[in-house]
């Protein structure tokens, strides 16, 4: 028996439970279509009551991860976790699908302003201004990403209006004359989201992201594009290509 009792930071415990069990689920050690245990046999596996664990079966069934089937129990949901590979050329509208129309970028806002300074750095544009951009990718209707990218160029107003166009980073870069860009570097992190990255992404308090900070130049090496990208941890993976010798 696994108890979890109240943490000093205050986490409540059935957010916990909530996340251990997803875990397991998005994992595959518990099936879809499988029959979730009893509240009764939760309760004693994680040493709290059955409150408790109503709490955090209920977020799960709110994330479409249980089904609760009256007079049977509750069951895990079939479920679709999608793959982003990342690679010399990513691309996020290919990678996380333009399959039967289901995915859409939502433009949150978009600002020409002088960036932080590790992106400025970055980006090798010490005081200048970029154009910085912040959306939302959805799948089928289901929000998976947060994004913020800030961009090197000197063709913010076209590529502003081609992305709103078309929700593509790509579509926008080639309004702007630029047919081909590469990814330098890929960095991947985790934690719990913020509480307006939850709200953005649907998420329960407490849900994990994936934090992807990326760079992408042009091909003759010159830095172009600077990303912060956080996925909701429960509907993407990452698979990162291998490309050195």
């Amino acid at each position: 028996m696994t108890t979890m009792g109240a943490t000093s930071s205050g986490y409540q415990a059935w957010r916990l439970i909530a996340e251990e069990l997803r875990s397991e689920i998005i994992d595959g050690r518990v099936a879809a279509g499988a029959k979730l245990a009893s509240e009764g046999e939760l309760a004693e596996r994680f040493g709290v009551n059955r409150h408790t664990v109503r709490r955090a079966v209920a977020a799960l069934a709110e994330d479409g991860l249980l089904i609760a089937r009256r007079g049977s129990g509750t069951y895990v949901a079939e479920h679709a976790v999608l793959v982003h590979r990342i690679g010399m050329r990513t691309r996020l509208s290919d990678s996380l699908g333009t399959r039967r129309g289901a995915a859409g970028t939502r433009l949150l806002e978009s600002a020409l302003e002088v960036p932080p300074p590790d992106v400025a750095e970055r980006l090798r544009i010490p005081g200048r201004e970029a154009l910085r951009i912040d959306t939302v990718r959805s799948v089928d209707g289901r929000p998976v990403s947060r994004g913020t990218h800030w961009l090197a160029i000197d063709f913010a107003p076209e590529f502003a209006e081609a992305f709103k166009r078309t929700g593509s980073v790509t579509a926008g870069l080639r309004a702007g004359g630029i047919e081909d860009y590469l990814r330098a570097s890929t960095t991947i992190g985790a934690r719990h989201a913020t509480a307006t990255e939850a709200e953005e992404l649907e998420l329960a308090v407490g849900a994990v992201v994936l934090v992807v900070r990326s760079l992408d130049v042009l091909p003759d090496g010159s830095p172009l594009l600077s990303g912060l990208t956080r996925f909701a941890a429960q509907w993407v993976e990452l698979d990162v290509e291998h490309v050195g010798p």
